[in-house]
């Protein structure tokens, strides 16, 4: 294979490639994605994104960037608890941002959200204007992480906060063997059964398997230029919240 490889869940796929495939999977399982998030995590999700938001602790006129939005969940609970603000929700999916449209009608938020579709590595807007950037569940299915956290830094202000919220590792072995017992065996049979899309999950179980651990992933935050860089554990280590400031 000529050319730079990166991964798509355990295979090895040429970079160029990554981006559709991510595409295919987030469009195909769009309409059922959050009842998938519910049933997997049988329902924790909603918590480590409530942990989220309050190691973010939003204020009130604050514009958000939430990249790999999706259906908006993040952004959501941000303009919920900011009082009023900005969110503009960027994600490579345009299904996933339409079922995040009908959410925010439903709920009448949509006066304070944009959606646009783009690439974390190549974000469409200028230097400098965003209070905080968040990535939810998202940065193990860009192509090139390192670059979509030197985006990050690039488009947020001085004084700026990103927090990635991410599946991580456990630092138990034992503890790990049962949750990937869990993950390979259960989680692509969920996929089938409610989104009647086994292989899209069998996919997010592997990615999560290739995505650095808290350490590595702390280094790459770094490097980005982001300080005072630190993580937090969410449930022993299944998730992982990172969080760095543009000083």
């Amino acid at each position: 294979m000529t050319g730079k490889t990166t991964h798509f869940g355990f295979q090895d796929i040429p970079e160029a490639e990554k981006a559709g495939r991510v595409r295919g999977v987030f469009g195909s399982v769009a309409s059922k994605y959050d009842v998938m998030n519910d049933a997997m995590s049988l329902g924790i999700h909603r918590i480590w994104k409530d942990a989220m938001m309050d190691w973010l602790a939003p204020r009130p006129g604050q514009r958000l960037l939430d990249v790999a939005g999706g259906t908006g969940d993040i952004a959501f609970r941000f303009l919920k608890r900011s009082g009023h603000g900005e969110a503009t929700v960027l994600d490579l999916t345009e299904p996933m941002l339409i079922e995040g449209r009908k959410r925010a009608e439903a709920v009448n938020l949509s006066h304070s959200l944009d959606w646009v579709v783009g690439d974390a590595m190549a974000l469409p807007f200028d230097d400098s204007v965003f209070d905080v950037y968040t990535i939810s569940f998202g940065i193990r299915n860009v192509t090139r992480p390192q670059e979509a956290l030197n985006e990050a830094f690039r488009v947020l202000r001085p004084g700026g906060r990103l927090i990635v919220l991410e599946f991580s590792q456990i630092p138990n072995d034992l503890m790990q063997k049962v949750y990937d017992l869990y993950s390979f065996n259960i989680i692509p049979r969920m996929g089938a059964a409610i989104a009647n899309d086994r292989d899209s999950y069998q996919y997010l179980v592997e990615s999560i398997r290739k995505f650095p651990d808290q350490e590595t992933f702390l280094d790459m935050v770094k490097a980005a230029g982001f300080e005072q860089a630190k993580y937090r554990n969410l449930s022993m280590g299944i998730a992982c919240l990172h969080s760095g400031w543009k000083l």
